[in-house]
């Protein structure tokens, strides 16, 4: 409701308090010569600011429990924003780990093929061996068997 947003919540209270106090003079106080003389526009009035106050009311119960809700999705939201951090923290560790572990497995690569470079340096050809080692890191499978030359 836009006039909810437009509207100082005091101004409502007020509306529906005026309505109350209308109503009670306009059906209870028609003995007062005042009252008597514009009781018929006095109830009318009062009935119709009643009747708002009483809608703008319920509005504004509404508004309190929407902002409740949103109150409530906030904190939920900054719940999960703390779990994010943690887990992408633990992520970023297994990636750490993972690369360290990577780069070791290359080192045994390289390691096994400048080992078995020398045994064939001599001939200037590439040996099977060497081939066969590259195709399997290329395939990332685990071919180095410790001290293994040929």
């Amino acid at each position: 409701m836009w006039i909810i947003n437009w509207l100082p919540e005091f101004i409502v209270h007020i509306i529906f308090l005026a309505g109350v106090a209308g109503t009670i003079a306009g059906f209870v106080l028609g003995f007062i010569p005042f009252v008597k003389r514009y009781q018929l526009p006095i109830q009318i009035i009062s009935l119709l600011l009643l009747s708002l106050g009483v809608y703008l009311e319920g509005g504004l119960a509404e508004k309190a429990k929407w902002e409740l809700r949103v109150k409530e999705m906030e904190a939920k939201v900054a719940e999960a924003q703390a779990k994010a951090a943690e887990t992408n923290v633990q992520i970023v560790e297994k990636i750490v780990t993972e690369k360290e572990v990577i780069r070791l497995k290359g080192q045994k690569i390289i390691e096994y093929i400048d080992r078995e470079v020398k045994v064939f340096d001599n001939d200037c050809k590439i040996p099977d061996t060497v081939i066969k080692a590259h195709d399997m890191s290329a395939g990332n499978e685990n071919i180095i068997a410790e001290g293994s030359t040929k």
